[in-house]
């Protein structure tokens, strides 16, 4: 006889029903999770890249500001200069440099960064800390009077460049002072509101270099002064961009503003970066042809013996490989891992400098973007062309 309440087997059917249900709506919400995981990892990944991309590209498209201008028409020694800074919050001379750059940049240059020259851009392969990521370094300032460098019409010394008129100098502003067929270059720093002579002092100015001295380079007509920016305001940008172990863009400010001998991290999650040259063979100030920092003659070393070389690069095509912080762990019936990206990715591709990279089963369950770009260095095309 039924009693009042539910049987045995109303019983049974509601709770198969009722699992049925809660099974659902897990798989539903399971679903959803990894979506949104894969979303949020995909999103990730994409910012990252295009904050990296951003800082490339700002610091890039400016490369050679008040720099490049020195070498058109007329070369006044800038480009290629063994330069020498002195930095009074240091206590020292910090270019050029004895020790190596602190890691990601340890392998900048093979570790011997005394060897260091002016240029408006240059490209280390495989120098950043992960060994298969170059290093970039990029030059540019914000010059007075539009970085016109002027001659110095002797008299002066250690202390004093005199010249012809000091118009667009002001107090604080940082200069280049080289001399053609004369190795090393020298910055200086303006102490006082400049008159026809440059008063030279302050925490950037440098008495002198493993070749010359201010002293000396004052005294001679054959000498220039470049305007490169104001120490106060902080518009000379002397940089280091690479990549550690750990995944992390870095910077690195070669003239150590404000003391520190510090890197900043840029970005998480970059995997591999790598540049190649675009240059100018025929001086029309267009484009022609790719080169890669391991080709023939245009190794870092070369590029930097050679303001020739330097004057041909108007642009640089950076490869930014990044990757999600998500694992995927979605996997077959047999348990075996379901690959998420693919076994190889490609960089630079149809170009000779062409590169593939090679993922582990356990690095393809995780995702990845390619941001390939090509930043056009501004200063050098004018000036290309001209």
């Amino acid at each position: 006889m039924k009693q009042n309440g539910m049987t045995l087997i109303e019983l049974m059917v509601a709770l198969l029903i009722g699992l049925g249900i809660t099974l659902a709506i897990s798989s539903v919400l399971i679903a959803s999770e990894n979506h949104k995981r894969s979303t949020t990892s995909t999103n990730d990944a994409q910012q990252t890249g295009t904050y990296g991309y951003y800082a490339l590209d700002k610091a890039l498209r400016g490369a050679g500001s008040s720099i490049a201008g020195s070498a058109f028409p007329v070369d006044v020694g800038v480009l290629g200069c063994h330069l020498t800074v002195a930095n009074a919050l240091t206590g020292g001379i910090i270019l050029p440099r004895v020790a190596a750059f602190p890691q990601p940049f340890a392998g900048f240059l093979a570790g011997v960064t005394s060897t260091l020259r002016v240029a408006p851009v240059l490209i280390g392969q495989n120098q950043s800390q992960d060994g298969v990521s170059d290093v970039i370094m990029v030059m540019s300032g914000s010059g007075s009077a539009g970085g016109v460098s002027r001659q110095i019409t002797g008299g002066g010394n250690a202390n004093t460049a005199t010249l012809d008129n000091t118009v667009g100098f002001f107090q604080n502003d940082l200069l280049l002072v080289s001399q053609s067929g004369v190795d090393d270059c020298l910055m200086e720093q303006v102490d006082s509101a400049p008159t026809p002579t440059l008063n030279l002092a302050g925490n950037y100015y440098t008495a002198t270099g493993g070749a010359t001295s201010m002293a000396t380079l004052a005294g001679s007509t054959s000498t220039y002064v470049t305007p490169i920016g104001n120490s106060g305001a902080n518009n000379v940008q002397f940089m280091l961009f690479g990549l550690d172990n750990n995944r992390t863009l870095f910077s690195y400010d070669l003239l150590r503003n404000g003391g520190g001998d510090s890197v900043q991290a840029i970005a998480d999650g970059v995997v591999q970066m790598n540049a190649i040259y675009g240059l100018d063979t025929n001086g029309d100030g267009k484009w022609d042809a790719w080169a890669g920092p391991g080709d023939a003659g245009w190794d870092i070393n070369a590029v930097m013996a050679s303001p020739a070389k330097m004057k041909q690069i108007v642009s640089v095509r950076i490869a930014l490989v990044v990757r999600g912080e998500y694992y995927d762990t979605t996997r077959k019936t047999d348990g075996t891992p379901i690959p998420v990206s693919p076994a190889q990715l490609t960089i630079f591709n149809g170009l000779a400098q062409q590169q593939t990279i090679n993922l582990s089963v356990i690095q393809q369950q995780f995702r990845y973007r390619v941001f390939e770009f090509t930043v056009p260095l501004r200063n050098m095309l004018l000036l290309a062309g001209a």
